[in-house]
């Protein structure tokens, strides 16, 4: 007798344990009461972002040597036409040089990073130029713009037809 009446406790006790282990996995995700706080401490990620966002900067800092380091990369944009930047990165892709057209300061280090599968150069038509020399397909090469102000046209002299312009302002 004492078995008929267990079974129906024994089903809603299981069903009472089914539905909180049901709510335990959801509650990790609808206890956003839980990573509210977590989402709170996030505000100290983007803390630690912020340092990371300082150390590309060092980064770029540290990339005056004419290294061919991919960490380069992360030297502030070059602004198309604007103010001056110390240090810049010009990325041909595509047969074209990104930007073609921007503006250093006196001496900057220009990365130059090819994503193409073939070589190419960035190369001065004038006088008082510079030449990147030949950059292999996915490589990486710096060189330091002219110190006298001016504007410098510059092609790929593999590639006649890719063009542009550096500014030194």
């Amino acid at each position: 007798m004492h078995t008929p009446r267990l079974r129906p406790v024994l089903g809603v006790l299981l069903l009472a344990l089914t539905a909180a282990a049901c709510s335990s996995g959801a509650g990790g995700g609808s206890a956003s009461g839980t990573p509210t706080p977590a989402v709170s401490s996030a505000a100290a990620s983007p803390s630690a972002a912020s340092p990371s966002a300082a150390s590309p900067s060092s980064a770029a800092g540290s990339s005056g040597a004419s290294a061919s380091a991919s960490t380069s990369t992360s030297a502030a944009s070059p602004s198309a036409s604007g103010s001056a930047q110390a240090a810049v990165q010009v990325t041909i892709k595509e047969f074209t040089f990104g930007p073609d057209n921007f503006t250093v300061s006196p001496g900057a280090k220009v990365t130059v990073v090819n994503q193409d599968s073939t070589a190419h150069t960035l190369t001065a038509t004038g006088q008082g130029g510079f030449d990147s020399g030949t950059i292999g397909a996915g490589k990486t090469v710096t060189f330091t713009a002219p110190t006298k102000p001016g504007s410098y046209p510059f092609i790929c002299s593999l590639h006649q037809f890719m063009k542009g312009t550096l500014t030194v302002a």
